[in-house]
């Protein structure tokens, strides 16, 4: 497998990863009127660094 196509799933694999922390949070929200832990937050944002800085890695 190229080196581009490794990252792009590693990408998917993130984003992934990312959309169900957030559909969890929307549906924890929305639905329980729980607001997320900050932690939670603060790991969501890392993650999302994270990718960011692998996309930005060219």
């Amino acid at each position: 497998m190229t080196d581009i196509k490794q990252k792009k799933e590693i990408v998917k694999m993130h984003l992934k990863d990312l959309r169900q922390n957030l559909k969890k949070i929307h549906l924890e929200v929305t639905e329980e009127l729980i607001l997320p832990k900050p932690d939670d937050v603060k790991n969501l944002m890392n993650k999302m660094d994270k990718l960011l800085k692998l996309i930005e890695s060219k």
